[in-house]
């Protein structure tokens, strides 16, 4: 059995890849890159986030949200990775998809041939089987995609403290949560108050909003509800109610490739979004129960929307939270309601300066 692969490393600090040999070890991956570095990947540390189905890349992370990664081709690293005892078998892959997936997803897009007077409710009603059935590693490809157009990385906020204090933030949010998702957050600098996810669990958050928050416990309601956003596949949802023939024909076909090339579209979707006050209240409800079970105080979401409802009417184009996110008297007294029947008492989050200082960290 092979135990020395090929592949391609990216630090994630720069867009550049890198030629490496990765050689298996009992506890861990021994990397080689070419240039002379040696570096040492203990098995715990490594997330596996892309080669679970036959035909894709493996694609192995270490590290926060910029983390380290290396992507290789040959799916024996998996068999071998399985092989060497408990600690490689949480490792997957590769398999293709099951015969009851691809059924569904071709019955799924028998239901959109119908057309135009099924059009209202055929194809959400579709969109909502297929992101269902989606494998995970194409979620997460749409979404960095997406990402990747909606925020270059020249805009980006790449301030250590602040993206170390979110990210903490984010890890307190998700400790109890399912692990089908790696949430990770982006920070840009616009002025546009807003905030909104993608598909695979990447989320964005503007300058703009995040100056409007006035604790920590304000800006985890935020990203508390965008998560579930996530957990729900609100996103992928909508992306796949937009694009819907061609998304169908790339799950049923198994065509990656095909997948990628509506990344773009995606895109340009997830910046024109209006979610649903169906969705809204899924991600509300489900966010505030996160908020509870995580400690933090669940009136975070209710009060940030509040200070913003005054300007809901007639609001200028950089208050465009509203536009994806609309936000009724109504809906903040359903959260209002929910947090005052939380009875835990919650524990604040306690950050390493003033939480103006850090909230301005991305203007700076």
């Amino acid at each position: 059995m092979a135990t020395v692969f090929a592949a391609h490393y990216l630090d994630g600090q720069t867009p550049v890849r890198r030629r490496a040999s990765v050689r298996v070890a009992a506890t861990g991956l021994e990397i080689a890159v070419e240039g002379g570095a040696t570096l040492w990947w203990p098995l715990g540390a490594i997330r596996q986030t892309q080669g679970i189905y036959a035909g894709e890349q493996i694609r192995l992370e270490r590290g926060g949200a910029m983390p380290e990664t290396l992507l290789v081709d040959d799916p024996a690293l998996l068999v071998t990775l399985r092989g060497i005892g408990a600690a490689g078998r949480r490792f997957r892959g590769p398999r293709r998809p099951s015969l009851r997936v691809l059924v569904t997803a071709l019955a799924a897009l028998a239901v959109v041939a119908v057309g135009g007077a099924l059009h209202v409710w055929g194809i959400p009603a579709a969109s909502s089987v297929v992101a269902s059935i989606l494998p995970v590693s194409w979620e997460d490809r749409i979404g960095r995609a997406a990402v990747a157009q909606l925020a270059p990385s020249e805009r980006r906020c790449l301030d250590p403290a602040l993206q170390a204090t979110v990210d903490a933030i984010v890890a307190r949010l998700v400790v109890r949560a399912p692990d089908t998702y790696r949430i990770r957050v982006t920070i840009v600098d616009h002025p546009a108050v807003n905030a909104f996810a993608a598909p695979g669990g990447h989320i964005v958050v503007l300058r703009g909003l995040l100056e409007r928050t006035r604790t920590p416990e304000e800006l985890a309601g935020v990203l508390a509800h965008e998560i579930q956003h996530v957990y729900h596949r609100h996103p992928t949802r909508l992306v796949v109610q937009h694009t819907s023939a061609g998304l169908l024909a790339a799950a049923v076909a198994g065509d990656v490739s095909a997948l990628m090339a509506y990344s773009l579209e995606a895109a340009r979707i997830l910046g024109t979004l209006r979610y649903s006050r169906q969705y809204e209240a899924e991600a509300d409800a489900a966010g505030l129960r996160m908020l509870a079970t995580a400690r933090v105080d669940p009136r975070g979401l209710s009060s940030f929307l509040g200070q913003l409802v005054p300007a809901e009417k007639g609001a200028p184009p950089t208050l465009a939270y509203f536009a994806s996110h609309p936000a009724t008297a109504e809906r903040i007294t359903t959260l209002q309601r929910l947090a005052a029947e939380v009875r835990d008492t919650p524990t604040p989050i306690v950050t390493s300066r003033d939480w103006k200082d850090i909230a301005r960290l991305c203007g700076a």
